[in-house]
């Protein structure tokens, strides 16, 4: 690619992740380098199995060890996944300075925003230091208005009916 782009994937309805992988696995379809970085997810998901079908030219790499939801996690808990979270981002910026990937998925990132993990300053600056050819995709709920303005594409998912209103739990295969 000649030049990347800045996507963010947000809102309150489904399909964020989904999104972003779709778009990940077009451009391995084209023997692109593609590397999904997953902030607060550490249980399995059918996409771990199916992405390993596509290395090397998808990788999905995880850090986080700590289980749970965040207000579920005491604050030792909370201060080892704040820590689980820069091991990340120092791999991110590791990535994004050696120019490893042509399409860099950094999925829940603004749920690690959202919850102190990270820092607008953080976000901004890998930002700055993205190669020009690099894509970059950003996905999570309720992007901020700064990375609205610094993003060259926004989509919103917005629920308009979900099925978890009647109680429907989320659907092994399905949701993860």
């Amino acid at each position: 690619m000649n030049k990347g782009y800045i996507q963010v994937y947000t809102g309150n309805g489904k399909g964020k992740t989904t999104a972003a992988i779709g778009l990940g696995v077009r451009a391995a379809g084209y023997k692109r380098q593609v590397y999904m970085v997953q902030f607060l997810k550490n249980t399995p998901t059918g996409e771990l199995d199916s992405l390993k079908l596509l290395e090397p030219y998808f990788k999905l790499f995880r850090f986080q060890k700590t289980k749970g939801f965040f207000w579920n996690l005491n604050d030792e808990e909370k201060k080892i996944l704040k820590a689980e979270v820069q091991e990340t981002y120092d791999f991110i910026v590791k990535v994004m300075r050696e120019g490893s990937c042509e399409v860099l998925i950094l999925d829940e990132i603004l749920g690690a925003y959202k919850n102190e993990l990270i820092t607008e300053e953080q976000i901004i600056y890998l930002i700055d230091i993205k190669p020009i050819e690099m894509e970059l995709i950003l996905t999570g709920r309720n992007a901020p208005e700064w990375l609205v303005n610094k993003a060259d594409l926004v989509t919103e998912m917005k629920d308009i009916k979900h099925y978890a209103e009647k109680g429907i739990m989320a659907r092994k295969g399905i949701e993860y």
